[in-house]
């Protein structure tokens, strides 16, 4: 029932904020998708998974009780926020490249990753991501501290 309504109103939030988003216009043009793209998808996203779970008990059938979270679950979503405020937090400073990489490593060894699998995956979605927005993409993204390799 709390569920149900949670993504209810997700889907309320969603709907309204891709009506606000949907007038973004920039009064130049220094992206070739433009401002709007971004939010609308990931706010299709976001309604999407909240329509799934909207409909999830009735896909599951039988008793649609949620088990309790686990102990140990707590500290792991903990530590996941706060490597997403880390995120935010030092995007500016130190540059897309190194805080993806370090929030990419974070999430790797969260997830029951090893140290050289994480080290891999990490370096490989920084750099990898950094090209397809920044020079397939056209979108530009801070390099914070490796400005100076730029040129």
């Amino acid at each position: 029932m709390y569920q149900r309504l949670f993504t209810g109103f997700l889907l309320v939030v969603c709907a309204v904020l891709g009506w606000m988003a949907w007038g973004l216009e920039a009064p130049f043009s220094y992206e070739p998708v433009g401002p709007r793209a971004y939010p609308l998808l990931l706010l299709g996203l976001i309604a999407a998974g909240a329509l799934l779970l909207f409909v999830k008990p009735a896909l599951e059938g039988g008793d649609s009780a949620e088990p309790p979270l686990p102990p140990i679950m707590i500290p792991k979503l903990l530590l996941c926020l706060a490597l997403l405020l880390a995120l935010a937090a030092l995007f500016e400073r130190l540059g897309f490249v190194l805080s993806s990489i370090a929030f990419a490593y974070g999430m790797c060894r969260l997830f029951g990753g090893r140290n050289l699998q994480a080290v891999v995956v990490a370096l490989v979605l920084g750099i990898g991501l950094y090209f397809l927005f920044d020079r397939i993409l056209d979108v530009p993204l801070p390099l914070g501290v490796l400005a100076a390799l730029e040129n």
